[in-house]
């Protein structure tokens, strides 16, 4: 293996099913054989919306650039080195034990950083490789038992649509990673249902970070896992000491990006050689982190600190709420009070719930003085809310 470079000699069999079916399908096939082109000869993959691309990089070093998310503003681009992810498929196969003759599936595009990240890792371990992009739930879950897949990287909303396809169980799949949003408890159920032989493990990070934390069936309901293996992670207050309360998230390990390309970021700070994205958390006594949210997100109301975060998780699974959004609104009073934006058509008595259920599990401070239904929420091009646009839509400052 060479330490600083992918793994050059693919020798994983890639499928894309989807390929003439559908315009995603097409585009995906496109862009795995832009991947498979790039790697073969050592070249640095630049990932946009439209999809990966060989970059050319002065000295000739190998670098992955992927663009971040970013709700509050337009996407940064940050750049990794291959042994940054390569480190982290170390662990795949050392830690979890997944060898060359496990098949991998991926459901999204690969300009998605979730979907490149088991892509390559697949490649890497020289596993084959089914890019299921395009299809639908129940047809990827059909190919899955006919390709025999053993490991599924997956985000919930992707997990959700396969447990409600109502399809035969997949016996083979024995490893389900689950990353870029909360995995709700009664989909985790279901999964079972579908994969009866899986472990399910959901994992924390963020573009800057790769992996975080990693959770299992025993991680306490509203954690994200412990620290995931090669991982020191530290929640520290405003005066930079270790708290046992909620304090900002700091992590240092190999699997740390390298920087921005084209603009920094007030939220990223490092110290020491750790790292803080803006993340608020809390640490339990068995290293078992809870995540409430971005630092910049959080807002005081009457005194007390609200995360938006933490009563969007809340909401999202309430039935009827298809997508919602809290933002918070300046009180001369109380200096914040909260809206809650759903989209779907107006509905009192889901209104009347929200207001319920977030006096319910967070106290009044965090329940919403106003609640607004729209007919579609903005996005932004990775598919998170354009907060920027709905602070103007109330005519409010985020």
């Amino acid at each position: 293996m060479i330490p600083d470079c992918f793994r050059q000699d693919i020798t994983s069999t890639v499928t894309v099913p989807g390929d003439g079916m559908s315009a995603a399908g097409s585009a995906a096939a496109k862009a795995v054989a832009s991947v498979l082109r790039a790697l073969g000869k050592g070249e640095s993959l630049a990932v946009t919306p439209s999809g990966p691309f060989t970059a050319e990089v002065a000295g000739g070093a190998q670098w992955l650039m992927v663009q971040t998310a970013g709700s509050t503003g337009a996407p940064k681009t940050i750049r990794r080195s291959p042994a940054s992810w390569i480190a982290s498929f170390e662990v795949t196969r050392n830690h979890f034990g997944i060898s060359a003759d496990a098949p991998y599936a991926v459901l999204g595009a690969l300009a998605h950083s979730l979907t490149l990240y088991a892509t390559l890792e697949a490649l890497h371990l020289g596993c084959d490789l089914a890019v299921l992009t395009g299809l639908r739930p129940r047809t990827q879950v059909a190919a899955m038992r006919d390709l025999r897949v053993q490991v599924l990287y997956a985000t919930p909303t992707q997990l959700r649509l396969l447990v409600g396809s109502n399809s035969k169980p997949v016996e083979s799949v024995r490893w389900i990673f689950s990353g870029g949003g909360k995995l709700d408890a009664q989909t985790r159920a279901q999964l079972h249902e579908v994969f009866p032989n899986a472990a399910v493990h959901e994992f924390f990070g963020a573009t800057e970070t790769s992996f975080m934390t990693i959770g299992d069936a025993a991680t306490p309901a509203g954690s994200v896992g412990r620290a995931y293996p090669g991982v020191d992670l530290r929640v520290l207050d405003p005066q930079g000491a270790a708290t046992n309360d909620v304090g900002e998230i700091w992590v240092k390990s190999p699997y740390l990006f390298d920087g921005y390309v084209d603009r920094a970021s007030a939220d990223t700070s490092w110290q020491d050689g750790y790292l803080s994205i803006g993340e608020m958390g809390q640490l339990d006594k068995a290293g078992n982190l809870t995540v409430l949210g971005r630092k910049n997100r959080m807002v005081t109301v009457a005194d007390h600190n609200v995360f938006p975060e933490a009563i969007e998780a809340q909401l999202q699974f309430l039935p009827n709420v298809e997508k919602c959004v809290v933002l918070p609104v300046l009180d001369a009073k109380r200096g914040h009070r909260i809206v809650v934006i759903v989209q779907g058509p107006r509905d009192d008595v889901l209104a009347q719930n929200i207001t319920e259920t977030c006096r319910t599990a967070l106290g009044t401070h965090a329940t919403p003085r106003r609640i607004v239904f729209v007919d579609k929420l903005p996005l932004l091009g990775a598919g998170k809310p354009d907060l920027l646009q709905l602070a103007k839509m109330l005519e409010q400052p985020v």
